[in-house]
């Protein structure tokens, strides 16, 4: 997983949700042209002056916008 991908997706997500199951994570998604379109999710912590993450992944069960 290259740095710049999660960096580029926790600055400027296409979408962010909460997670689900542990309420103070949040999810975020963006298209990584470089994987072909695929969608990085990365899920984080916000804490003051920016974001702990948790883990990163291609979301096999997101759709890339069309």
């Amino acid at each position: 997983m290259e740095r710049a991908w999660v960096e580029r997706t926790l600055a400027g997500p296409e979408s962010v949700e909460p997670d689900p199951v542990h309420p103070d994570r949040m999810r975020a998604f963006r298209t990584v042209p470089e994987r072909d379109g695929r969608v990085l999710r990365v899920v984080y912590v916000p804490i003051p002056g920016g974001a702990r993450v948790v883990t990163m992944f291609l979301d096999r069960g997101r759709r890339r916008k069309a």
